[in-house]
């Protein structure tokens, strides 16, 4: 029996773009679940179910497929915060974010169709913000970037100018953290040298 198709649930370039990096060309299917179903002051549990929703809603799109959800919270003092809705809060996010640690919490969640298996896991990594001027937070906002990341930044892109540090796993930050995809996959019984390039 071959390998399962290698299906990425999410419309993030940046998830896709990290798969690729790595050898990994996944067949992107966007689920378009409602994330607002899903309301809980904890952000592991929150990523997590969001993940696993995720992958769950296109899997009945396959027949023999390894299906990858992932969903992406910053927790700072506290709060949880996705994407900023609009350009407003993306700046009073900024000035709250401005000199602090905040937590990425990425959820994983992975479908082995042929198995009949599902994995769901969580990697957290401590962000360290600049210190920035208000100037600085307007003209970062105003390139568009942070409206479309959880925690308003983009560590890939301009976002990265205003990150002093990390600790823990930097392509968590991105939006899949690929060690914790490695273990996942081995836990599975698959090697991720399996899926280059396929």
């Amino acid at each position: 029996m071959g390998l399962p198709q290698f299906v990425l649930a999410s419309a993030s370039p940046a998830r896709r773009r990290l798969l690729q990096m790595v050898g990994i060309e996944p067949f992107v299917r966007v689920s378009n679940f409602d994330e607002s179903q899903i309301q809980t002051e904890n952000a592991t549990e929150l990523v997590e179910t969001l993940a696993r929703c995720k992958a769950e809603a296109i899997a009945p799109q396959f027949d023999s497929a390894l299906i990858v959800g992932c969903d992406s919270v910053l927790l700072l003092n506290g709060e949880i915060h996705g994407k900023p809705e609009n350009i407003e809060v993306a700046i009073a996010r900024w000035q709250h974010m401005s000199g602090q640690i905040g937590e990425l919490y990425t959820g994983h969640a992975i479908i082995d169709q042929p198995q009949q298996q599902i994995l769901v896991r969580t990697q957290v990594t401590r962000v360290y913000f600049a210190q920035m001027s208000d100037r600085a937070i307007r003209a970062y906002v105003a390139t568009g970037e942070p409206l479309k990341c959880a925690g308003a930044f983009a560590l890939e892109g301009r976002g990265g100018l205003f990150v002093d540090k990390i600790e823990g796993c930097h392509s968590n930050v991105i939006g899949l953290s690929l060690p914790l995809l490695r273990q996942m996959l081995l836990q599975l019984g698959y090697e991720v040298t399996d899926f280059w390039d396929r």
